[in-house]
């Protein structure tokens, strides 16, 4: 069985929405996963926000989420650790070293453009090069340096809008942005 657990800030907005919106997928398509989220600034056992609870018994999700503090149990836990920014990523990688392998964005993790996919992989072994250039103390070319700039230019944001302190509207935008993610993460994971 897959464990998958989606990551925000205050895990009352957007982890929520992405883990309910999966449970109900996981339920409906009879896929073996289990679904939980947490927030790297949460408050474990308080509300979810109005809005995202709205949202969810709209979607026809009936259970209840409490904000759960991120803590190593957790990441432990998870088979994949899918956060909802790439400043989450950092941070749960910065906490728990040992999760890099499993971390993503939820919007990296399902990135299927070949071309985008190419673009980070060159990025990533560049960057490996050009930090262990500067460590040896080696001057980084001028091309070099455009080349890593053309390449984040090529790569999309992969943070997901943050609703908080939103009206509905901006939360239904959220959960539709989550959604949209969700469809090809149930492809991926199937």
């Amino acid at each position: 069985m897959l464990r998958i657990l989606f990551v925000c800030t205050g895990n009352t907005c957007r982890s929520p929405l992405a883990e309910g919106l999966l449970r109900m997928r996981v339920h409906q398509e009879g896929l073996a996963a289990e679904v939980r989220s947490a927030g790297v600034s949460a408050m474990t056992g308080g509300p979810i926000s109005r809005n995202s609870q709205s949202l969810l018994h709209e979607a026809g999700f009936k259970e209840s989420i409490s904000s759960l503090a991120i803590s190593a149990a957790d990441v432990d836990w998870a088979d994949l650790v899918l956060t909802m920014t790439t400043g989450h990523k950092r941070t749960v990688i910065g906490r728990f070293p040992h999760a890099v392998e499993k971390t993503y964005t939820l919007k990296e993790y399902v990135e299927d453009d070949a071309r985008i996919l190419k673009a980070i992989e060159e990025r990533e072994q560049l960057a490996t090069e050009l930090q262990l250039k500067q460590s040896l103390s080696q001057t980084v070319s001028v091309e070099e340096r455009s080349r890593m700039y053309a390449l984040e230019n090529t790569i999309p944001d992969y943070d997901i809008s943050d609703p908080y302190g939103g009206s509905l509207a901006d939360y239904k935008y959220t959960a539709e942005e989550i959604s949209r993610s969700l469809d090809k993460l149930v492809k991926k994971i199937r």
